[in-house]
């Protein structure tokens, strides 16, 4: 197929529900400036390779990796391209996802399309994300199985459910932890590393990248120390603020700190 083509196009040529779905659409936004770059994409889910096709003629520039917990016959799906390269074995498979990363290394884009359940995707997350290049994008597609009880969603508690669509929101907390005024804040393995998180109709994206940029309104954690170096230095009373803010106003945080985990227990929200 012409290079010229948009991704739609070529969508539609193949077939792939990735344009009955209105993704690439999407797609576009994100990858029109980058096709003509060389590039390493990796796409969990293989199903019927029209998708790998599709990516194969957009990004001829690059190699397009995908994956699958079943036997792909190249001959029959036409994937034997110089571009293309097949691998078999569970996105979840700790050891299979190492052997890959151990052949490709790093990747641009990784796309999972794969299991859609809630412990695959979760867990292809965490093995993967870390071998994605700065400015790379993570895209989950079909997240509406996290709004289905028969794929480890939760149609009933949307707030509180652990499903792997309240994972992607509550790493949108990342985007932030700079500024998360508790003391006792641990750190989270993500935090720096995600510099944007962006929502479409079942789809994800997130964006890797350097966030350490840091809080005006937080020092390690702690509104208390910041206000008190800030009155402080600008006054030169540190007594009078030292009382405010280093005891008054932490002795607040810490009885707000101890409500707030009585009112989760009650809840049940662990």
């Amino acid at each position: 197929m012409s290079s010229m083509q948009n991704l739609s196009s070529i969508a539609d040529f193949y077939k792939t529900d990735k344009y009955e779905h209105g993704y690439t659409k999407v797609y576009e936004k994100y990858f029109d400036n980058i096709r003509d770059q060389k590039l390493k994409i990796l796409e969990i889910g293989i199903a019927d390779g029209k998708s790998l096709l599709m990516w194969s003629d957009y990004f001829q520039n690059s190699t397009i990796i995908g994956i699958d917990i079943h036997k792909i016959d190249i001959q029959k799906k036409k994937l034997d391209r110089n571009n293309i390269k097949v691998h078999q074995g569970s996105q979840s498979d700790e050891k299979f996802i190492d052997e890959i990363i151990s052949e490709y290394g790093s990747f641009d884009v990784i796309i999972d399309d794969g299991s859609h359940l809630k412990k695959d995707v979760i867990k292809s997350f965490h093995l993967l994300f870390p071998h994605l290049n700065d400015d790379g994008l993570y895209v989950v597609e079909d997240i509406q199985t996290s709004y289905n009880h028969f794929f480890g969603g939760n149609p009933f508690d949307l707030k509180y459910s652990n499903s792997h669509m309240n994972f992607f929101k509550h790493l949108t907390d990342r985007l932030n932890y700079q500024e998360i005024a508790n003391p006792f804040y641990v750190g989270n393995k993500y935090d720096a590393k995600i510099t944007n998180i962006s929502f479409y109709h079942n789809l994800v994206f997130v964006r890797k990248g350097v966030n350490d940029k840091l809080s005006k309104e937080v020092i390690n954690h702690s509104y208390e120390d910041m206000k008190f170096s800030e009155k402080s230095s600008r006054t030169g009373n540190s007594f009078k603020y030292y009382l405010k803010y280093k005891i008054f106003y932490k002795i607040f945080t810490l009885v707000f700190l101890i409500f707030t985990m009585i009112k989760r227990i009650l809840l049940l929200r662990f």
